[in-house]
């Protein structure tokens, strides 16, 4: 895994060429899919799609897109088929997500992760390998079943309400959990 996109709006803009370095100094061959200049009011969705179809078609290996909360450019990539992105704010969530969803898009916020942060976010990203195991690939298969429009469950997700309350009721007194007195407060239990 050698092969890195990018891409980023305005308030991506300075975080992404700070990781640009880093990733270069670290040996990494990047491709910038922009923003190229600091253009206040972009839009997101003119870079990340550039990039997440890199990704897809195996132009990278990943990609890591950066706006504002990350939520956007998320949202963006993941209308791509083939994508898997997410937006991940520790080391613990990067990690399980290319392990387990084999993520290939690693979105973060700007205004809300700094450089040192971003750049172990990135590494964890890069370092982290799927697993492949049977489960795995099993719930991969799913996701791209949706992308195609298929129902992938046969599992009724639909509860009756009376019947929802009285599961989590039970469910949440078996756990230990704490329980709302009559006025609606979360009374501990002992």
């Amino acid at each position: 895994m050698n092969h890195i996109g990018i891409a980023a709006d305005h308030a991506g803009f300075i975080l992404k060429a700070q990781l640009i370095a880093a990733l270069d100094r670290s040996g990494y061959r990047v491709t910038d899919f922009g923003a190229r200049h600091l253009t206040p009011g972009d839009d997101y969705p003119d870079f990340v799609e550039h990039l997440a179809r890199a990704v897809a078609s195996g132009q990278v290996d990943r990609g890591v897109a950066i706006c504002g909360t990350g939520v956007g450019a998320c949202v963006a990539a993941n209308k791509v088929p083939g994508v898997r992105a997410g937006v991940c704010c520790d080391h613990y969530t990067v990690h399980q997500a290319v392990e387990d969803v084999h993520m290939n898009v690693l979105c973060i916020g700007a205004r809300v992760t700094g450089l040192p942060l971003a750049w172990e976010l990135t590494r964890a990203f890069l370092t982290s390998r799927y697993s492949d195991a049977q489960r795995h690939q099993r719930r991969l298969g799913k996701l791209a079943g949706l992308e195609s429009g298929r129902q992938v469950s046969a599992i009724q997700t639909a509860v009756p309400k009376d019947e929802s309350v009285r599961l989590h009721a039970s469910s949440d007194t078996a756990a230990g959990l704490d329980q709302p007195d009559r006025s609606g407060q979360v009374q501990q239990e002992r």
